[in-house]
């Protein structure tokens, strides 16, 4: 009897300093405060973006992986900086298309006018 009192006493003490060793090792179980929207640690410029400052980028580490909201931030800030390019590209598309067909309508219109002269 005396023996599993001493096994009982040495598990318990055992199990007391893991559970110590776990709580300094990752904390109480508290979660972190959460960030004031659009704050967060991860940077990006504030105009446009690279590809360097791209692959530049890194995300905090949390215990299951990356934090979702700066990786969600980070998507947002891509996607519409993709968006102004891409309306960008598509507005000096369009600009010379329109000089291309100006340039074409005076080519075609020069011959005529040395045929008065």
């Amino acid at each position: 009897m005396g023996t599993a009192l001493i096994y009982l006493l040495v598990v318990a003490v055992v199990a007391a300093v893991v559970f110590v060793l776990a709580g300094l090792v990752f904390g109480r179980g508290e979660e972190l405060a959460p960030l004031a929207p659009g704050a967060t640690p991860t940077r990006l410029p504030a105009e446009a973006v690279r590809g360097d400052d791209v692959r530049d980028l890194r995300f905090q580490q949390a215990l299951r992986g990356y934090r979702m909201g700066e990786v969600d931030w980070v998507l947002d800030r891509l996607a519409e900086e993709l968006d102004r390019l891409t309306d960008e590209r598509d507005r000096v598309t369009d600009e010379r298309d329109a000089l291309a067909l100006r340039v074409h309508e005076l080519e075609a219109a020069r011959p005529r006018a040395e045929g008065d002269r």
